[in-house]
């Protein structure tokens, strides 16, 4: 272990113990570690499927005109999810949580990894994929029946009405999920830890100046400072996501 990285894994593993309520806001990160390459990166499904113009695929009028062309993207993408599983670092904080130490994970994914993970206090801000629901009567659906009827081509409709089925994921256009509840939980933090986001997206990147409590980032690149200055964040760990938390794990005694 690096002298860099051991040194910011002993200094974090003493905030761990001496915090109480501790809350994860997790982004896209988290998933590229797992295999799930960022939808704007060179290995991304945009540019593997020759999508020009990828914010009119979570664009939820272009999805009421014409839903087939968001299926053609969450066909593939539900086969991604499908091959990955959870990292060392969504292990570490369901681990966290085992212990009573982890008031709660807000996360901007929609890939549910966290739950197979082992984790049960998630607040899936913009949505997930594990359900679904009739656009026209309302009728729900799980994942593995929505997937089969996604992977059977073409556009999902209910088997009831006959209306288009849609996952509930937050598209543009469309409030985010449990805002309230994820502003209480950043706001009772005592260390909240950013992994894996840039703070870009709002309202997500507001949640972070709630906190009264110590801030820590683990992230490698450009954190945007228009929400939470440089002043707040106690520590930027700027390693690879699940090398730190495997090595914070190995400070605290516990394995991933």
């Amino acid at each position: 272990m690096d002298q860099a990285l051991s040194a910011a894994a002993g200094q974090v593993s003493e905030m761990v113990r001496a915090s109480r309520q501790i809350v994860l806001l997790s982004g896209a990160g988290m998933s590229t570690s797992a295999g799930i390459p960022d939808f704007r990166g060179p290995d991304g499904l945009y540019r593997k499927l020759g999508i020009d113009n990828p914010e009119r695929i979570f664009d939820i009028g272009v999805f009421e005109r014409d839903p087939s062309f968001y299926y053609g993207f969450h066909r593939e993408f539900l086969r991604q999810v499908e091959a990955v599983k959870p990292t060392a670092a969504h292990r570490f904080f369901a681990r966290l949580e085992e212990r009573g130490k982890l008031a709660g994970i807000v996360t901007q994914n929609i890939d549910a990894l966290h739950q197979k993970a082992g984790s049960a206090k998630v607040l899936e801000i913009h949505g997930s994929i594990w359900k679904s629901h009739c656009t026209r009567c309302g009728k729900g659906y799980s994942y593995r029946e929505s997937a089969r009827k996604v992977e059977s081509g073409g556009v999902p409709l209910c088997d009831s009405c006959l209306g288009v089925l849609k996952p509930d994921v937050v598209f543009f256009g469309e409030n985010v999920m449990q805002l309230e509840a994820c502003q209480e939980l950043a706001a009772g933090a005592d260390l909240l830890f950013v992994v894996g986001s840039s703070l870009v997206v709002t309202p997500a990147a507001w949640l972070p100046s709630l906190c009264p409590g110590t801030i820590v980032i683990v992230n490698r690149g450009e954190i945007s400072r228009t929400y939470l200055p440089a002043s707040r964040v106690t520590l930027h760990v700027e390693e690879d996501i699940d090398t730190f938390f495997t090595a914070l794990a190995e400070r605290l005694g516990f394995p991933v």
